[in-house]
């Protein structure tokens, strides 16, 4: 759920694949840009970011 592609992930793209999800998630919490949006959950499912296929799905 973090937003790799955003331009607010620009300063921690060399963490890819290292940082833990604690670290994610503090950064998250201290810039929620950082966070994928939209988010769309169905009350058993959760889909983060637009896919039209998965969206298809849900609704």
């Amino acid at each position: 759920m973090f937003a790799w592609k955003s331009p607010s992930s620009k300063p921690y793209r060399d963490r890819k694949g290292k940082a833990t999800d604690n670290e994610l998630i503090k950064l998250m919490v201290s810039e929620p840009r950082l966070i994928r949006r939209p988010i769309l959950t169905d009350g058993s499912q959760i889909v983060f970011g637009y896919k039209q296929g998965a969206y298809d799905e849900l609704i």
